[in-house]
């Protein structure tokens, strides 16, 4: 088990004033066997006339605001206490066809089964993920095979891509970053019919030996997630990590899942102003806590 202090911050600065801002965060980590949040707040700045906090489709907590005071810099803080331990063993090893979800054995992960609009299902990402689900092979066999592969296949390279980049254009450049990578790793399981969701969060980094934690050098991370069955309507869910080739541990904190990134960026929203320039500038520090 292992404790962190995560401090996740977002600031936007416009070259002219800003009359109106509203916003929707996906900051506050999600509850489950394994992970326990401990204490969260959202701090704003300048401070908004209405906030509300929601829980979406999914069950992730959302925060909405909308800021009314004129204003060129504005700063959405989310600082959270969080517990995480092991995941729990999944299900006895069954061949992949047999996690195939439907109705009957997963209504709940029917869903995360269907492709996106437009398509990220193209011809290639299927015979892709292909090699390595031969007719019979146990499930999470099969996926740490294509995490390997896609680790291996693929270049992380910072800026490379944006989030309105296609899965199809990762894939013919074998280059992104790890949003890109968790969200080929899902289009290649979907394109089996198996279920599989994008999960947003953080991932705790040691520092090199003899040198001191940088704070503020930490990132926001993505990896995916493959549903089995077992016996329950909710089903196993396993996290997996193409770009560091793993399946999850208690390093990855979790902020909110669903089955693409669009369903859970940390901020986002809309502006009223007559600025032409702003910029923006993402910090997050994940700092373990003795326990």
């Amino acid at each position: 088990m292992r404790r962190y202090r995560v401090v996740h911050s977002t600031v936007y600065v416009y070259s002219d004033a800003v009359t109106s801002s509203y916003g929707r965060a996906y900051l506050t980590p999600r509850e489950f066997p394994s992970q326990r949040l401990l204490s969260h707040e959202v701090r704003i700045d300048p401070v908004p006339s209405d906030r509300s906090v929601g829980t979406d489709v999914y069950g992730n907590t959302t925060l909405y605001f909308h800021v009314t005071a004129d204003h060129r810099r504005l700063e959405v803080t989310g600082e959270s206490v969080v517990e995480v331990h092991n995941p729990p063993d999944p299900p006895a090893p069954a061949p992949w066809e047999k996690a195939c979800p439907s109705i009957e054995n997963g209504p709940l992960a029917v869903e995360f089964t269907l492709d996106l609009t437009p398509p990220e299902i193209i011809p290639e990402v299927a015979a892709y993920a292909a090699e390595s689900f031969p007719p019979g092979r146990p499930l999470l066999e099969a996926v740490e095979e294509l995490t390997a592969r896609i680790y291996t296949d693929f270049t992380y390279e910072s800026g490379s891509t944006n989030v309105s980049t296609r899965v199809a254009d990762v894939f013919a450049d074998r280059r992104g970053v790890c949003q890109d990578f968790a969200r080929l790793g899902i289009a290649c399981l979907r394109s089996l019919g198996l279920a599989a969701r994008y999960v947003s969060g953080y991932l705790a980094t040691d520092p090199p030996p003899g040198k001191e934690r940088m704070v503020g050098a930490d990132a926001t991370h993505a990896w995916a997630a493959v549903w089995l069955p077992d016996g329950s309507a909710e089903g196993h869910w396993v996290d997996f990590d193409p770009t560091n080739n793993q399946f999850a541990d208690e390093r990855y904190v979790t902020v909110a899942w669903g089955r693409d990134y669009a369903d859970v960026p940390p901020v986002r929203g809309i502006i009223y102003t007559d600025a032409k320039e702003s910029s923006i500038r993402v910090s997050v520090d994940v700092a373990p806590i003795e326990v």
